[in-house]
Parts: C-alpha cells; structure tokens; sequence
C-alpha cells in the first residue's frame, strides 16, 4: 500500500542571490521536485536552506497579503516549468499554464496558497489524485496528476492540461443551455465519475459546473433558432457548442471517504443537499442530489437553486419539488429548527428576509414544467431520472450505477454528433443573409412538440376570450 504523500524536501537550488552583510534578508523558502510524484523515505528536513541559486530560478519575492505566490509571465517555475499565462484564481490558490520542458508539454499548474490549512487540503488531494490515477485505467475520468513539489511553501501540483469548465462555457454562451442529446453525454459520464469514485469509496462533496471541464477547448458556432425573432446584427442568433463531448472532474481537496469525520457542512450552497442543510449527516448521496442540480442548470442554463440562505433554499426546494418529508423534519438538528414552525410546516413566507427574497421564490417553476420549457424530445425520461436524483431522502435517491440503468440513458440512443453541426464561414454568411426568410417558416417545422402546445393554448385562450385571439411568443 503506497504511504501518503508527505511533504517535499527542500534544497538549496532554488535561493536568491547571497547578499552582502551588514544587509542580510531572512533565508527564503525553497522547493525541490520529484519526476516520479513518489515521497523518497526520509525524515522531514529542514524547512529552511542555504545555497547559490540553480540556473534558471526567479528571484524570490514575499507572497502576497493572501498568501499568494507572486510571479511574471514568462519567468520559471523550477527551472522545469516556464509560466505561460494565468488561468484562473480561487480560494485555494492560483492555476497557471506552464511549459514543461522535460515533456515538451503544455501543463496547468495549481499553486496553493503558503496557509497552513490550504497547504493539509493540497496533501489530501494529492492522496487522492494518486489513487484515482491508480485504478482510473485509461484517465478517461478524472483529471490526470502528472507531478507535485513544494516550491517556497507553496505546494504545487501538475495536472494534464484541459478545456473551460461547463459553468465557463455556459458564461462565455450567454447562458445558453446545451441542447438534451449532448447533456444527455454529459450526464452519462458525469455519473459514470461518480460511480466510479463511491466504488473506490470516495465521496466528492463538491460537484459544480465549475469542477466539470470539457478535455478540448475547441467549439463551433451554429445557429439558435430560440433566437430568431432578434436582430442578426447582436450576434445573438448564433452560439457555440463543444466539439467534443468529452468531459473530466477536477477538485479533489474536499473529497472525504464514507468512515472519515464528516464536517457538518458540505457541498457549494446550490448543488448542497437538503439533508445537509437539516443536519442529518450526508454520505454518498449528496453527490448525487448535486448531479441533479447540474443536470438542471445544462439543461435551462441558470442554476436551480440560486440562493445564499438556508430558509430560501429550503423554500425553493419545496417550490420546485414538493414539500419536505415528515420524518427528516422532525429530525433536523437544533440549527435548523428554527427553520420549522410547531405544525412541522416550513416558517415561509412570515419570516422571509426580504420582498425580493420571496418573488426569488414565488416565480421557481414545478420540475417539470420547468424541464418542458427547455427540452424537447426525451423530456419525460429526463424528468423520471431528475425526480430519482433529487429525491429528498437519500435513502431513496438514485446510486450513481442505479441512474446509469435510467430510460434517459437507454432508450435514446442518439448520441452527440458534432460534425452535423459543423458550419464554414460561407454557409455562415449564407445563413445570415437568408434569416428573414427562415424566420418565416412555420413554427412546427421547427419545433413540433412545442406547436403543438401552443395550439392548445391557443385553443383554449379563444375559449376563454370569446373569440379574441391573444397573440403567443413562440419558443423552441
């Protein structure tokens, strides 16, 4: 059984200049890297050095009032890896993309911040990154650990470059859902992570768009006919889709397993589960309901559940799927009794924080009216597995394996098939040029399911109005 990774020795090869007395700066931290990503068996030297700098090594600079490393594009990090850009920012630390010059490969590099409590969750993911490479044959997964050092205290861990989150892409698309064929493939391998991670008993805890990235960052622009009735001019009448459906989950320092001390609190608030938010204690369930929650959000392009308060959310949970189970509410823990009122009913909307906090509330559709109004065919089975998912009692909820089995994944076998959607530049230009015409085409040519509805609804308004026709905005 391979130990836990332990810390990184340090060495005098990465030291500032020496400096003449009587102008003596405190010894600075050093780093040293292991190609193999295996901790050597000794003890932990020590945490301070001296020694004339290795070619190659920046300057050394004090972090920044957060802890955060300091660094130049285009400066060295370790005289292996050159900084190319910076990705992106969190409250762990930075993610920078480097050039390795040993693999003359392009990597992403997660700097952790130089605090203590950063540093022990960085080690604990490193434990796990490790054990899921182990038994994750392929890499198909999870995001792939290619090396880890310790560099002037921050700990540093390499990873396979990848593509933009899903939350980037739906950002960077205006917010524009995935059509249901590709969620469809991105559900499929979502749970299939999961899956594979309750197996080795890993419980992830914190599954978001955001910890969800697509392995290529290519995209092609098509037409969106929800748009047509806006001008061409906006660019809104086209969006971007993925080229590859192929996706891999990263962020693996709050992964716990099911026999470790479980923190009280887990899980980004919109995707957290309700018996989380109750205090009844949380296993390998709470993934699941959050594999619920994101499948919502690619389907509509907004999350479920937007709020930052315990009582709203609640609230919204019981807008969009009916009210609480009996028997988790009379176990709640003190801190959310207050939440309750003595008949077990939910104490909303009277102690509602604001009028904006219950209009949040009051305008949630049902879930499945919700679902109809973005999806088209398949929507019924999307539907039955979302009611499996985010089932309020975990005991009940769908495994991961269990949702695997749904109608949704076996019944339509459609997969995602980019090329059909790939377009030239004068096809493009073509398609601009002729929109008035295609914005005259009748609307069941272009979405059945949804002219028919509105046919009844027609039907039914001239019923009601004695005749009067209301004109009805239609939507695919």
């Amino acid at each position: 059984m391979d130990k836990r990774p332990r810390k990184r020795q340090r060495l005098a090869w990465d030291m500032p200049p020496p400096v003449p007395p009587p102008k003596v700066l405190p010894p600075p931290y050093c780093g040293q890297e292991f190609g193999n990503g295996q901790v050597p068996n000794y003890a932990y030297p020590s945490m301070y050095c001296r020694g004339a700098p290795r070619v190659g090594s920046p300057p050394w600079r004090p972090d920044n009032k957060d802890g955060h490393y300091v660094f130049s594009i285009g400066e060295c990090l370790t005289p292996r890896y050159t900084i190319l850009s910076k990705m992106g920012e969190g409250t762990f630390g930075q993610v920078l993309e480097c050039l390795d010059s040993e693999k003359k490969e392009v990597v992403a590099i997660k700097i952790v911040r130089s605090i203590s409590k950063y540093r022990e969750a960085a080690m604990i993911e490193i434990d796990v990154l490790q054990r899921l490479a182990r038994h994750d044959i392929g890499g198909t997964r999870c995001v792939q650990i290619r090396n880890w050092f310790d560099y002037r205290n921050h700990i540093c861990i390499v990873f396979e470059k990848l593509g933009p989150s899903l939350y980037d892409f739906l950002r960077k698309n205006s917010y524009r859902s995935f059509p249901i064929d590709l969620v469809r493939e991105f559900a499929r391998q979502l749970l299939e992570s999961v899956a594979f991670m309750h197996e080795l008993r890993l419980i992830h805890t914190d599954l978001k768009p955001e910890n969800i990235l697509l392995v290529s960052s290519e995209f092609i622009r098509v037409p969106d006919h929800k748009f047509l009735s806006r001008s061409v001019k906006d660019g809104s009448y086209f969006k971007n889709l993925p080229k590859s459906a192929a996706i891999k989950l990263i962020d693996f320092g709050s992964t716990t397993t099911e026999h470790q001390d479980h923190s009280y609190i887990v899980s980004t608030r919109h995707y957290r589960a309700p018996e989380v938010i109750l205090g009844l204690g949380w296993n390998y369930p709470c993934d699941l309901w959050s594999v619920g929650c994101i499948l919502v959000e690619l389907c509509s392009g907004e999350a479920l559940f937007q709020t930052h308060e315990n009582l709203e959310h609640l609230a919204m949970m019981e807008k969009v799927l009916g009210p609480l189970p009996q028997h988790m509410v009379l176990r709640a823990d003190r801190r959310a009794e207050k939440y309750f009122r003595r008949g077990m009913q939910l104490d909303w909307p009277q102690s509602a924080t604001s009028r904006e906090s219950m209009r949040a509330v009051w305008k949630l559709l049902r879930l499945p009216n919700l679902i109809m109004q973005h999806v088209d065919h398949s929507a019924g089975d999307l539907i039955d597995l979302l009611q499996g998912l985010l089932r309020y009692d975990p005991a009940e909820r769908l495994m991961a394996r269990e949702a695997l089995r749904h109608p949704f994944f076996t019944r339509d076998l459609r997969s995602w098939n980019v090329d059909s959607k790939l377009k030239t530049d004068v096809e493009l230009k073509s398609e601009r040029q002729d929109l008035p015409k295609r914005a005259c085409l009748r609307v069941n040519e272009l979405c059945p399911t949804v002219f028919r509805l509105q046919q009844v609804q027609n039907r039914k308004a001239k019923h009601e109005d004695g005749g009067n026709r209301k004109r009805l905005r239609t939507g695919c």
